[in-house]
């Protein structure tokens, strides 16, 4: 261990509780532990810019925790206003079916074989071809292909479906 990395380690393991202390009154609980883990590696990554007095090692540490509660505070507002936009679209572009809408098609996968349900999910519900669901389950395009034939008439006899399915 070179002695810029001694010091950094000495600063930190005096500031680390105040540190976190700043963070939990800003955060939460919940929040802060990770803060302070990110705030460590931005010191790690500009370790050479730290002041050799202590006092000014600490206050260093600590404009880099303040850097790190503003970038988190920008990504939450980014999250909620993505949330609100989100909400938005959804109860501009949808109205909810019936709670009991398809049931009988959700029962119907359900009793499936998982490995057949998460396919007709993956095309159905996820909107994924055939080939892109096999990639992702990680076998054989011709495999998803036998699969999704056999989940298909399962799924026509369990709802006695006599016109074919797509």
């Amino acid at each position: 261990m070179n002695e810029v990395d001694r010091q950094l380690t000495r600063a930190l393991e005096l500031s680390a509780s105040g540190l976190l202390a700043y963070l939990e009154r800003r955060v939460g609980a919940d929040d802060a532990p990770d803060l302070l883990g990110e705030t460590m590696v931005v010191a790690w990554r500009r370790a050479r810019e730290l002041p050799e007095e202590p006092e000014a090692a600490r206050m260093w540490l600590f404009g880099i925790a303040r850097g790190t509660l503003l970038n988190h505070a920008r990504g939450q507002r980014r999250r909620w206003a993505l949330a609100d936009r989100l909400r938005l679209q959804v109860r501009e572009s949808a109205t909810a079916p019936a709670a009991d809408a398809g049931s009988e098609v959700r029962d119907a996968i359900d009793r499936l074989d998982p490995v057949l349900a998460e396919l007709v999910k993956l095309v159905h519900w996820e909107r994924l071809s055939l080939s892109d669901s096999a990639d992702l389950l990680g076998i054989p395009a011709s495999t998803a292909r036998s699969r999704y034939q056999r989940a298909k008439e399962q799924l026509r006899a369990a709802l006695s479906v006599e016109a074919p399915l797509p």
